[in-house]
């Protein structure tokens, strides 16, 4: 007993020594981690050069926009809740909190499809590449695909391609039918196979609810952005599964986020009331969209084609029209009777498209 009360005693003394010097090593990573976050800031801030609102000031202001609703799709029995349109520039999917989801040709305002989903607050959608087939998803924590055509009925061809843990936030199809790129309020972004519903890559990082994501312009279209509850944006590499930059800023959620035409910023929607322009080149903030009067946070967002406009849906039921450059507010635009929860410009850049908690979508030009 003797022998073995001191071998258990040497045990443990080995077993405490080797803890101390795992914590003290703990302590010593944790710092160097502090050291280097220090000098990639000061890095930054000696690459920091030239603010671009200022850089900007020998542009000619943007003249007077005289934009108007031009037409209105009325049939949602709920809070219109996601938009996008189609690339042939006159078709427009929604869903909404009924359970809806309705595809519009925004010319005529006629409803072309009406599909009803098995649960409410469907809160993502989008159009394929081809124009002819939708995805949606929402509480019912599955992305489902259908195929649209006018000779039967569309929902006897609902497909589901992609399953989470908690609702669908967000969905967006890559450059082809074949491949979808999903959010969640799992905190993870997913890409998978339209056809087989197979899971070709899962995106790991986010803190918390992963509430908006855009693919890349860029022809490769390997990489896509994502904002999430975490106050964060990260961009991410498709093939490897890997978060390449991160971006924090925001004081509260991101709740949208759009790479800029060119595919080297991206600007961010978040319940802070503001929005923020980040430029992967320079890896920081180089621009913020804010006035003491908006308090209101922002839900979406969108650029002109040029890039120079960037629009924005807010609380207060307005959309803000800034000028990504100068950062300073270029027109308001009031119509809705209740939050603009969603945008998009369409693909030839001739007219905007508003969903909001009124039950409505407008189209403005």
């Amino acid at each position: 007993p003797i022998m073995e009360q001191a071998n258990m005693s040497a045990i443990a003394t080995v077993c405490d020594s080797n803890l101390q010097n795992q914590s003290e090593q703990v302590t010593l990573l944790q710092k160097e981690v502090e050291n280097l976050k220090t000098k990639l800031e000061e890095e930054r801030q000696r690459l920091n050069d030239v603010e671009l609102s200022s850089a900007a000031t020998k542009l000619e202001p943007i003249c007077a926009l005289n934009m108007k609703v031009r037409r209105m799709l009325k049939g949602h029995q709920g809070k219109v809740l996601c938009m996008d349109w189609s690339s042939d520039r006159r078709h427009v999917v929604s869903s909404s909190q009924d359970g809806k989801m309705l595809v519009w040709d925004a010319y005529t305002t006629n409803k072309e499809h009406a599909i009803t989903m098995p649960t409410t607050w469907v809160m993502a959608c989008s159009y394929a590449p081809s124009g002819n087939m939708v995805a949606c998803g929402g509480l019912d924590n599955k992305c489902s695909v259908y195929q649209l055509s006018m000779d039967e009925d569309i929902a006897s061809k609902k497909h589901t391609v992609a399953v989470h843990t908690s609702y669908m936030s967000c969905c967006q199809f890559t450059n082809s039918d074949q491949q979808i790129l999903t959010g969640s309020g799992d905190s993870s972004c997913a890409l998978w196979d339209v056809e087989s519903g197979k899971l070709l890559q899962s995106f790991h990082g986010h803190n918390a609810d992963v509430m908006g994501l855009h693919l890349t312009p860029n022809e490769s279209g390997n990489m896509f952005v994502s904002g999430g509850a975490d106050k964060t944006a990260m961009v991410w590499d498709m093939r490897s599964g890997q978060c390449i930059q991160q971006f924090e800023g925001h004081d509260s959620d991101i709740n949208a986020v759009k790479f800029f035409p060119s595919g080297d910023a991206f600007a961010t929607a978040s319940d802070d009331a503001t929005c923020r322009l980040y430029d992967l080149r320079a890896d920081r903030e180089v621009n913020c969209f804010s006035k003491d009067s908006i308090i209101f946070a922002s839900t979406s967002l969108d650029f002109s084609l040029s890039g120079r406009l960037l629009f924005s849906g807010y609380n207060d039921y307005t959309v803000n029209i800034w000028d990504t450059l100068k950062g300073t507010r270029v027109a308001i635009l009031f119509g809705h009777e209740n939050r603009v929860s969603c945008l998009g410009i369409s693909p030839g850049g001739t007219a905007l498209c508003t969903g909001s908690w009124d039950n409505t979508l407008r189209i403005w030009a």
